[in-house]
């Protein structure tokens, strides 16, 4: 692109970068830039790339938002399981969601199933639930609002929480990005393989950048009590989505999550230009 001259001693330091802008080459932005704190996983660009992370490895896909409407059940002892971030019927996060719709909605398709929800909540039953659930899952997944309250509990319970605590630690994106696939798949609560038993594991072994340790250091900590975490538990125990996939941003100190990223889960490959 050619960029035309500029005269700065007829223009406003407004206007030369509104001209730089224009033009493509701005060294007084790339300045700017430099020295500006990098953007977080809240950073929408970020957390569009983190919402493909985690569904390349829970469904093997990028196109998270064709996960509104998925639904099985996996065998892992949660019923089922559905929705963009793996909302299940044994574990709560479900029944929340449905019970958020049906305040934003009254007498949609999932209403009627908020008792069964609440009977089969802390089991793997599907009383109450078959046979129509999945399909109706999957109608009220055509909905905009059913879409928007996955959206929020998905902030809610997972996102948010982990970019507040990956912030508090003193961790760029990537590293806020490890503490929420963390709380995605084990949870947030009090039991041993939680995210926060989790994080104490790591913060046994090493300090994060709040504490004057050195990130990447603090990083493969983490990591690696993610690893054990995941290795208690049978439906959890291939630990691709750790080796393959946010150990290779690790290596290669890829610390604020840049494009383009490259990284395999259960073998697969996938790619973020």
């Amino acid at each position: 692109m050619h960029t035309p001259h500029i005269r700065t001693s007829r223009r406003t330091l407004l206007t030369l970068i509104g001209a730089s802008l224009v033009a493509g080459a701005a060294p007084l932005i790339a300045s700017q830039a430099a020295t500006a704190s990098p953007a977080g996983l809240d950073d929408p660009a970020k957390k569009e790339i983190a919402m493909k992370l985690v569904s390349s490895a829970e469904n093997s896909s990028l196109d998270w938002k064709a996960q509104y409407k998925y639904i099985e059940d996996i065998g892992d002892g949660r019923g089922y399981t559905a929705g963009i971030i793996g909302f299940c019927s044994g574990t709560g996060d479900m029944l929340d969601l449905v019970e958020l719709y049906g305040r934003r909605k009254p007498g949609n398709v999932l209403a009627k199933y908020l008792p069964a929800l609440r009977e089969v909540n802390g089991s793997d039953s599907h009383e109450g639930l078959d046979p129509g659930f999945p399909a109706d899952w999957r109608r009220a997944a055509q909905d905009t609002a059913f879409q928007q309250a996955q959206n929020d509990e998905r902030d809610r319970v997972y996102f948010n929480p982990a970019v507040q605590q990956g912030k508090a630690d003193g961790i760029g994106t990537l590293g806020q990005f490890t503490y929420y696939d963390a709380i995605v798949m084990h949870g947030n609560g009090d039991d041993g393989t939680s995210f926060g038993s989790i994080r104490r594991r790591a913060l046994s072994k090493a300090k994060p950048p709040a504490q004057g340790g050195d990130e990447v250091t603090y990083l493969n900590a983490f990591l690696d009590a993610r690893v054990w975490a995941m290795k208690q538990e049978e439906a959890h125990s291939d630990t691709t989505r750790v080796d393959t996939e946010q150990r290779v941003f690790v290596r290669k100190r890829n610390l604020n999550l840049d494009t383009p990223l490259d990284w395999k889960v259960y073998g697969d490959s996938y790619h973020i230009g």
